[in-house]
């Protein structure tokens, strides 16, 4: 949490003796005040922005990381691993199915049903051309992944591969390169 705002409140209560109540508009420390309260506003809106761009990343991983659970933490072989790509693509199929017997003929989708649809096409996309996941078939991988508490900066740690509808597996790198 940005502290900016504390710190300047803080300085100018100490030069003053304790009193901010009794500021001028326009005086130094008011526009000090403004400026800090300004940047700590700004801060909490880039950190949502992370927070919400990186969040689907957090899912598929937290997905991972229940699947290799199941397993018992062992490495799984190539065509295990694909099952369960296609498993996490296809999570939203149910949903999208009956938003769209839901729909009324002749209606247009509505908009979370678009949204809903980019994103399993996107989801489909990857799993054709590469989806993105820790190597699964390393145990040094699964075994720091069990021990990941969702935690951001935990991933640089872990072992990042591409795998192709094809089963060819191509080392990558983390974070992931969004074009």
């Amino acid at each position: 949490m940005p502290k900016t705002l504390e710190k300047a409140r803080k300085a100018i209560a100490k030069k003053r003796g304790g009193v901010i109540e009794a500021l001028h508009a326009k005086s130094r420390d008011s526009r000090r005040l403004h400026k800090a309260q300004v940047r700590d506003d700004r801060l909490v809106k880039m950190s949502e922005a992370r927070r919400k761009r990186d969040q689907p990343l957090i899912t598929r991983i937290a997905f991972f990381q229940e699947a290799t659970r199941e397993d018992e933490n062992k490495p799984l072989e190539l065509p295990a691993i694909q099952k369960k790509i296609a498993e996490f693509c296809h999570q939203h199929d149910e949903e999208y199915d009956e938003m769209k017997k839901a729909r009324r003929q002749g209606r247009p989708p509505s908009a979370k049903e678009d949204l809903l649809r980019m994103k399993m096409e996107a989801l489909h996309k990857e799993e054709r051309d590469g989806f993105y996941l820790p190597d699964l078939t390393n145990e040094k991988t699964t075994e720091m992944l069990d021990r990941w508490d969702g935690n951001w900066a935990f991933l640089t740690n872990l072992t990042w591969v591409k795998i192709q509808a094809s089963g060819r597996s191509a080392p990558a790198s983390f974070p992931p390169q969004t074009n």
